[in-house]
């Protein structure tokens, strides 16, 4: 071959040479797009369990979350989730209930149960209301020491959330959602009887503008402090605190009060259905001094019935922590039954629920079942979005 042919043949070489490499660099690149890198696999992982994660801010947008995402989250909301108890005619609680031993009806409708579980282990999210109106002025230390009592033997570590709140015109919140013990006994020592404008007793006068421990939140005048408004202080509570509750866990408010509303701007009804929304069940332990008009048993028996709690009327310091061991024992020994209505309206309705025993030897034991009898639909404007741990 010739020195120009040589020449030739080598610029032939190196165009194909350059060629094959253009296009390995470029599939190469291309490659590089198509494949996340090990932090982009992360950031995907951290976006998709981003409900999982505390106090995410700002609050992620539907654009920033996966469809796929989305869609379980449909799935997780279309159930309904129904906690209760079964207990004897001893008020024994029965503990070895199966799936095939009951059948739950919305509105007269069999429905079918997807889930099933006794003894679970979900979190616990439990606000504490204590009244500290006149009216408790007598009791109010055993109540206290009750209520932290109970705390200390029902908080697991890492694991459950307690809230704390006062209230007598108005409400106080003396400590948000927590899993610190000391915070929690810290704010219940801080909980004292609110004397009203001009009270006399105990060697005490108040004059109005005085201050006292746990005045009211808004810092109205103390002729709130004379009143009671047990219904506000339910509504808030279930409005305002337990929205911030997690979403995976049993809601239950214990209402320390002697049930004698004086002063709600909301309606006993209004504040049992903003509970039964929150799926918050209500123990009601009516507690007050005697002095005073005693309790009002209707009012606490109506609105631990209608949310799947207890109401507890103790006379004496023993018979308070009773009741207190007894909401213990309720909360840990709760079934949890799930399924998905066979209405599938989002029309905001109440839905009446009812939970039958089928198995003819449990019947025959007449068990008392306790559980919420209803909850509201959700509507297709808004669903309930998912509650986060703070």
């Amino acid at each position: 071959m010739t020195k120009r042919g040589l020449q030739k043949f080598a610029l032939i070489l190196g165009l194909a040479f350059a060629l094959v490499g253009g296009a390995a660099f470029a599939f190469s690149r291309s490659m590089l797009a198509q494949t996340p890198s090990e932090s982009e696999v992360q950031e995907k992982t951290r976006t998709r369990k981003v409900s999982e994660l505390p106090s995410p801010s700002p609050s992620p947008t539907k654009e920033d979350v996966p469809m796929e995402s989305d869609e379980v989250v449909r799935v997780e909301t279309n159930l309904t989730n129904i906690f209760f108890t079964a207990a004897d005619r001893n008020k024994r609680f029965i503990s070895d209930l199966k799936k095939e031993n009951i059948r739950v009806l919305e509105d007269g409708q069999p429905q079918e149960i997807f889930t099933f579980q006794q003894n679970i282990d979900l979190p616990l999210s439990v606000a504490i209301l204590l009244d500290t109106s006149i009216s408790e002025q007598r009791t109010l230390p055993d109540e206290k020491a009750a209520a932290q009592s109970f705390l200390e033997a029902v908080m697991r570590p890492q694991k459950d959330e307690a809230a704390v709140l006062s209230f007598t015109g108005d409400v106080t919140l003396e400590q948000g959602f927590t899993g610190n013990m000391d915070r929690l006994r810290r704010a219940i020592d801080h909980v004292e009887f609110v004397a009203p404008s001009g009270y006399v007793g105990g060697n005490v006068v108040v004059q109005s503008g005085s201050t006292q421990p746990t005045p009211p939140i808004s810092d109205v005048n103390r002729d709130l402090a004379g009143s009671t408004a047990i219904w506000d202080a339910v509504w808030v509570c279930a409005n305002d605190l337990m929205a911030d509750s997690a979403d995976n866990t049993r809601r239950a408010m214990i209402l320390l009060t002697d049930g004698m509303d004086t002063s709600s701007r909301l309606k006993m009804h209004e504040a049992i259905e903003r509970a039964q929304k929150a799926e918050v069940l209500i123990y009601a332990i009516g507690i007050g001094d005697s002095y005073e008009g005693g309790v009002e048993m209707g009012a606490l028996r109506k609105v631990a019935e209608l949310t799947g709690g207890r109401a507890y009327f103790p006379q004496s310091e023993t018979e308070l922590r009773s009741a207190f061991a007894q909401i213990q024992r309720d909360l840990r020994e709760q079934y949890l039954l799930a399924y998905s209505p066979s209405n599938k309206a989002r029309d905001g309705s109440y839905r009446k629920i009812q939970i039958e025993v089928v198995d003819p030897e449990l019947r025959k034991q007449n068990l008392k079942l306790t559980y919420r009898p209803g909850y509201f639909a959700r509507t297709a404007d808004r669903g309930t979005p998912p509650r986060k741990r703070p």
